[in-house]
């Protein structure tokens, strides 16, 4: 959700199904034991407690999925809390399944630990490939090979995907004297991120005091990896961040921008950032499908008709996440029957219409409530068909162990450092490889 979140996708909001808060990785009391789905299935009619852990917004609480949930199953009480810090949520992830205790019934697991998970970590999670009702093939083929295990195992379920898309303020462009029709500020940088930063200039050349073409270089630096065939590891799933094509284009693009002053400079997922959507400091925002929510919840109601959602330079995919069913849950069964619920493609057309995270299944992808939608913050966009056809594009890269964490040293220390400290980008750099080489060898 670090910087910051790992799940760069999302503002951190409290979700609470039920008055009462719990921590986000729960005492040992509600996940003692280390059994499988038959020795904790449970009487059917036994009141209990299903915890959930995540980070971001998955938008289970705002499209009223728990309260649905549980008003069909009476005997059930979800309690889900969500996390402001993506990074420290997965390292107190890995350090409570080491241990077995401590867990979540359901824990998400963001995209760039998902690798992680399935090779290092498998056999610490349920394969809800058994679960009744869940077909791999329901998902997009790359999105639940992502999780599945060598053994064939399925440990996460899909819960939605990043298609990029630029959002902008149609008043800020207009002030600066670009265009604001949606297909012709795409056309502006078709093709090449290069292109948008040549955009940003002449956006900063005419710009309202004050305000500045985008948000962040780092926010930048992940729109732009996150179209590379190959990103910080290798076609064999090795770390190769410091020969990495990918990596150096997305990096110098950033670095550029930051050099340029075209970026606010801000780091995402923070309050200054926050209240800059409200301060109409930024023009544009790099917009996977669920930044859509984030825009909207932040600008408030004075920045509502002002935004609207163009292309992204290059096809892309930036997030997306997964349901996991820990086997030392307390109610294993239940906690895998309710992770596919959540997943359904009825259930993912809903999220979407909420807070924009787009669904990973195929059969919700056609929906038509996502085909068809238009959020109402953004007038008359098309918002569904904008995004279902950027989904159709996507060319996914393969996922490394190590990629969430050489991502967020990247964004989190080197760019941050260029944007905040103006630290000479070389010594970043040779920062970034030494931080890298740390948190993975240490």
């Amino acid at each position: 959700m670090r910087r910051s979140t790992t799940r760069p996708r999302r503002a951190a909001a409290l979700a609470t199904a039920t008055v009462a808060a719990t921590a986000l990785l729960l005492t040992s009391c509600s996940s003692s034991g280390s059994g499988t789905g038959d020795a904790k299935g449970g009487d059917a009619n036994e009141k209990i407690t299903l915890t959930l852990g995540d980070f971001g917004t998955f938008g289970y609480q705002e499209a009223g999925l728990y309260t649905e949930y549980m008003a069909a199953h009476p005997n059930i009480t979800i309690k889900a809390e969500t996390a402001q810090d993506g990074q420290k949520y997965w390292d107190a992830l890995t350090t409570h399944l080491a241990s077995g205790s401590g867990l979540a019934d359901i824990q998400a697991v963001e995209v760039g630990y998902i690798a992680q998970a399935t090779s290092k970590l498998g056999d610490k999670f349920v394969d809800l490939g058994k679960t009744e009702g869940v077909t791999a093939g329901a998902w997009l083929p790359w999105k639940s090979t992502q999780a599945t295990t060598a053994k064939g195992e399925l440990i996460g379920l899909g819960t939605d995907v990043g298609p990029m898309a630029i959002c902008y303020r149609k008043d800020l462009f207009q002030q600066a004297g670009l265009p604001t029709d949606r297909e012709a500020v795409g056309q502006l940088w078709a093709g090449d991120w290069g292109k948008f930063i040549e955009q940003g200039k002449a956006f900063q050349a005419k710009a309202p005091a004050g305000t500045f073409f985008t948000d962040s270089a780092s926010g930048l630096f992940n729109a732009v990896i996150s179209g590379e065939a190959e990103q910080y590891s290798d076609s064999s799933g090795k770390l190769n961040v410091k020969d990495s094509a990918a990596v150096k284009k997305a990096w110098d693009l950033s670095v550029a921008a930051s050099q340029a002053k075209i970026s606010a400079g801000l780091r995402q997922f923070q309050k200054p950032w926050e209240a800059a959507f409200a301060n109409a400091k930024f023009a544009t925002v790099a917009c996977p499908s669920w930044m859509t929510g984030i825009v909207s919840k932040q600008s408030g109601e004075a920045g509502k008709g002002k935004w609207d959602i163009a292309k992204a330079p290059v096809a892309a995919n930036w997030g997306g996440a997964f349901l996991s069913v820990p086997k030392a849950g307390k109610h294993v069964k239940e906690a895998a029957t309710l992770a596919a619920w959540l997943t359904a493609p009825e259930q993912q057309a809903k999220v979407f219409t909420k807070v924009g995270n787009l669904p990973s299944t195929s059969a919700g992808l056609q929906l038509p409530a996502v085909q068809s939608a238009k959020l109402d913050y953004f007038g008359d966009t098309p918002t569904g068909q904008i995004y279902a056809a950027a989904a159709s594009s996507i060319k996914p890269a393969k996922i490394g162990p190590d990629d969430g964490t050489a991502k967020t040293i990247i964004t989190d220390n080197g760019i941050l450092d260029i944007e905040e400290h103006g630290t000479d980008p070389a010594k970043a750099w040779q920062n970034v490889l030494k931080g890298i080489a740390d948190k993975v060898n240490g």
